[in-house]
């Protein structure tokens, strides 16, 4: 798949404006978005990335068209299990309502400039050492696996968001007891005190950098087309603060969501395994053909999303009965 530089430039330019007027305008004032404002967000956000994704279909085929869908579509199941540690996170550094679409905002800035810096990195080490995809498939089974475990045995939450980088911040700055509305750092008596709100932006940076350690590979293992990781990246962000506030109550009810995502990084580092194999020739000697179709990779996903939507979504409402 050719891009040019000039179409690269034109897609950040636009897509900049997006994230611009979504972040930096409409969310400018600290408030709860309704859910009528949450949902018209997300209607038009997914809409622009089928668009985008039937534009590729058109201009370059069927295949990458199929690339970007599975891409966005891993990306975006990615985003939502990210939601669930942002919320616990807000609750347990007890975050007022209207203060968190603020710190949502930091938080999907931070993932934005992460996954900029994997990809760029993911691309570099793709195109000079095959072997890379060995390493890649080999994390996400790990990773697959570790996301199970935490299904069986969760992690308590406070240990969840105290990371070495958040005790390193409250042992090193002295900071305010209380929020100071939006701001980071105040001053108290002629001393500069940092808020609890930047405890948070700590929080939600540090794991947004561990969740771009895994969604990576995950969509290398989809396409290895550079452009179409950057834009199903970026479409699966877009619409995250609206979604975090229209979700809040139906995330705890995908039980199973943690066990949807393990299948499916399970099977896309056991795809990337079988690329390495053929990139180095090892299926043929074996006797099969060690690709697999981009429109199986899809429909795993798409299956398995679907059948951890709706057995989540039996098994709350039976516990509800």
């Amino acid at each position: 798949m050719h891009v040019t530089i000039e179409v690269w430039l034109i897609t950040i330019a636009l897509m900049a404006v997006v994230f611009v007027v979504d972040l930096l305008v409409l969310g400018r004032r600290p408030h709860e978005p309704s859910m009528r404002e949450a949902g018209i967000a997300i209607g038009v956000f997914s809409g622009l990335a089928v668009l985008f994704g039937l534009s590729i279909w058109y201009l370059a085929g069927p295949r990458y068209a199929g690339e970007f869908f599975a891409g966005w579509l891993t990306e975006y199941s990615l985003s939502v299990d990210n939601l669930f540690i942002f919320v616990i996170i807000m609750a347990n550094l007890r975050v007022p309502r209207k203060l968190q679409q603020f710190a949502l905002m930091f938080g999907i800035i931070l993932a934005l400039v992460f996954r900029g810096i994997f990809i760029a990195l993911g691309a570099a080490a793709i195109e000079r050492f095959s072997w890379i995809f060995f390493v890649f498939g080999a994390f996400l089974i790990y990773t697959a696996v570790r996301l199970y475990l935490d299904y069986r045995e969760p992690d308590d939450e406070e240990e969840a968001i105290e990371n070495a980088v958040m005790r390193w911040v409250r042992r090193t700055f002295p900071s305010t007891e209380d929020f100071e509305g939006t701001k980071l750092v105040v001053k108290v008596d002629g001393k500069r005190l940092i808020t609890p709100m930047l405890f948070v932006v700590v929080a939600l940076g540090t794991t947004d950098l561990l969740f771009a350690l895994d969604s990576i590979p995950a969509i290398y293992g989809l396409t290895q087309e550079p452009y179409l990781v950057f834009t199903a990246n970026v479409f699966a962000l877009m619409g995250l603060r609206q979604l975090y506030f229209l979700i809040g109550g139906l995330l705890q009810r995908l039980v199973y969501l943690s066990v949807g995502l393990s299948v499916i990084l399970a099977f896309i580092g056991v795809k990337l395994v079988l690329h390495a194999l053929h990139e180095y020739q090892v299926d043929e000697r074996l006797g099969f053909n060690g690709e697999i179709p981009i429109w199986l990779s899809l429909l795993v996903i798409l299956g398995t999303l679907a059948i951890t939507t709706v057995a989540s979504l039996l098994k709350s409402r039976r516990e509800a009965a």
